[in-house]
């Protein structure tokens, strides 16, 4: 099973890189976790609105690469899961033989075309976080989640 966090943004601090990292590298090589950063479309004091679309466009080409994957959009709005839901949700799509595709929208949110493809939309938080922290804490609970399926004590 392959987890693909889509995600826009690709001028991240270190400390982001070094913390993905430090989860991802844990996952073992049947539940890897790859990121594909999107780059954001040129800002300007401009329509909003055409900037998100942009940011879907270039992520629904990105989605083409993962046909049959199982999407989830990552939203405020979205269903909020604890971690024993995801690790029973990451196992179940790893029994089906389903690579699982995370989209992150840009700061302006993510694109109502895309999050209405996803097959589920999740929330990590109430709170708005940034963008940058989100790729963290995601990696934490995808591992945090897939410690749970394998008897791991670091989920207490």
């Amino acid at each position: 099973m392959r987890i693909h966090l889509l995600a826009i943004g690709t001028k991240m601090p270190a400390w982001v890189e070094q913390g993905f990292q430090e989860y991802r590298k844990r996952l073992p090589p049947d539940m890897r976790l790859e990121l594909e950063a999107i780059p954001l479309p040129k800002r300007s004091r401009g329509d909003t609105a055409a900037l998100v679309r942009a940011e879907g466009e270039a992520m629904e080409k990105r989605l083409e690469k993962h046909p049959g994957a199982h999407r989830v959009a990552l939203e405020v709005t979205g269903r909020p899961l604890g971690t024993p839901q995801l690790s029973e949700k990451l196992g179940t799509l790893k029994d089906l033989g389903q690579d699982l595709v995370i989209l992150v929208g840009g700061p302006d949110g993510l694109c109502p075309r895309v999050s209405a493809a996803a097959h589920e939309r999740w929330s990590l938080s109430a709170l708005t976080l940034p963008h940058p922290l989100v790729r963290v804490l995601l990696a934490e609970q995808l591992y945090r989640g897939w410690t749970l399926l394998a008897g791991h004590p670091y989920h207490r």
